[in-house]
């Protein structure tokens, strides 16, 4: 098994979701989340004084796949997330040793 997270641009959410669900993968855990990459942030005017937004608002998705299904959703995600403009995101893949339901405790693959 292995963790997907992904940080993305918040407007890209929903196009990801649905990326995500046609591959075949439905549980997604998401984030709201603040940073900066390259981009460094950006300048804004407000109220006529100039200051520096050093974090952009970002969405972080996280969810658990089992080996076979990696590459599809990570195809699905890069897919659907992807502007072309600076500020697109980061994909991390973490390997997940056990998952297990709280409710069933059912484990590995099963509990996800």
């Amino acid at each position: 098994m292995k963790k997907i997270e992904a940080i993305i641009k918040p407007f890209k959410l929903d196009e990801v979701k649905e990326a995500l669900h046609e591959v075949g993968l439905q549980g997604i855990t998401v984030l709201e989340a603040k940073g900066f990459g390259r981009q460094k942030g950006h300048t804004e005017l407000y109220r006529g004084a100039e200051y520096v937004v050093d974090f952009l608002p970002k969405v972080k998705i996280e969810l658990v796949v089992e080996d076979e299904m990696l590459e599809r959703a990570v195809e699905a995600i890069q897919t659907a997330a992807h502007t072309g403009r600076i500020g697109d995101g980061k994909i991390f893949i973490v390997p997940v040793e056990d998952a297990i339901r709280v409710r069933t405790g059912e484990r590995g693959g099963d509990a996800i």
